[in-house]
């Protein structure tokens, strides 16, 4: 995580494929952690749905599937199990883990469909539910952030949600339960969606553990403004990280990974992303 935008094992390589896997056939707008989108205008030909409408699925497999739950419990097990090994490996700067909040520890979901069912498109209300401060934790996320709270490891949450979300973004984490839920320990969004100096400003105090998200954008900026193969490629590169450091969950609603399909033209007409959405797939022919 991290708002939209201004704001993804039965070995754990395998649970970063899974998730890459997922985002292939998702949908709406990102970039990373506002929720990570960029906002557009909708346009629909006769007899079509709107782009937005194609969340749905994405939707429907997000909010009901036990694998979706599985694959969160599975990630923040995965955590703990890395926390305890670094820990008694020893540190030489104090300790410390970085998730996103959006995605990542809180559930979202109910404002995209709302945009699915209403045809409406964000940023379009998305202030008004983060005033809310409704999100509910996702799976594993509660139970984790206080192990690691009880381990004396620093908790930063960096987020692609705007700074004048702060109030609101405290309030709902605090009234969940979450640790160490002050300014301090929240980066939100102020001149760039990219994290890496927020990151960076961690680093130069602590040793950072562990980093968890839903954008491959929350944990390096390697793969900030990466094309899709470029992304996969880093992936690769990097596949030692994934289970090790960085702890990645699915996402297939938004994300980089879609602006990727759309080489971050997010100014592109609904035909031309529906083309490249198209365009994408690797498409079996009889």
């Amino acid at each position: 995580m991290a708002v939209m935008n201004k704001k993804i094992v039965k070995t754990i390589l395998g649970f970063a494929i899974i998730v890459n896997g997922l985002a292939a056939c998702s949908v709406n707008n990102d970039t990373s952690e506002t929720i990570d989108t960029k906002p557009v205008e909708q346009t629909t030909t006769e007899n079509e749905a709107p782009l937005e409408e194609q969340l749905t699925m994405s939707l429907v497999w997000y909010q009901t599937s036990g694998e979706n739950k599985s694959l969160y419990l599975q990630g923040y097990n995965i955590g703990k199990t890395m926390l305890d090994k670094k820990l008694a490996a020893g540190t030489e700067k104090k300790p410390a883990i970085i998730l996103d909040i959006d995605e990542t520890v809180l559930d979202n979901s109910p404002y995209n469909a709302y945009l699915a069912s209403s045809g409406d498109v964000y940023p379009n209300h998305w202030d008004e539910w983060v005033n809310k401060a409704e999100a509910e934790p996702l799976p594993g996320s509660l139970d984790f952030l206080n192990y690691v709270d009880s381990k004396g490891v620093d908790i930063f949450y960096i987020s692609n949600r705007r700074v004048e979300q702060m109030d609101a973004t405290i309030k709902n984490l605090q009234n969940k339960g979450f640790p160490q839920v002050k300014d301090s320990h929240i980066l939100l969004e102020s001149d760039t969606s990219s994290k890496e100096n927020r990151r960076e400003s961690v680093l130069a105090e602590h040793e950072v553990l562990l980093l968890f998200g839903d954008n491959l954008n929350d944990f390096s900026d390697l793969f900030e403004e990466k094309n899709v193969k470029e992304r996969l490629d880093t992936v690769q590169d990097l596949r030692a990280e994934f289970g090790n450091k960085f702890i990645v969950f699915p996402n297939p609603m938004y994300g980089d990974w879609e602006g990727a399909v759309y080489e971050y033209d997010w100014e592109k007409t609904d035909e031309e992303k529906k083309k490249d959405r198209k365009e994408s797939l690797n498409v079996f022919k009889p």
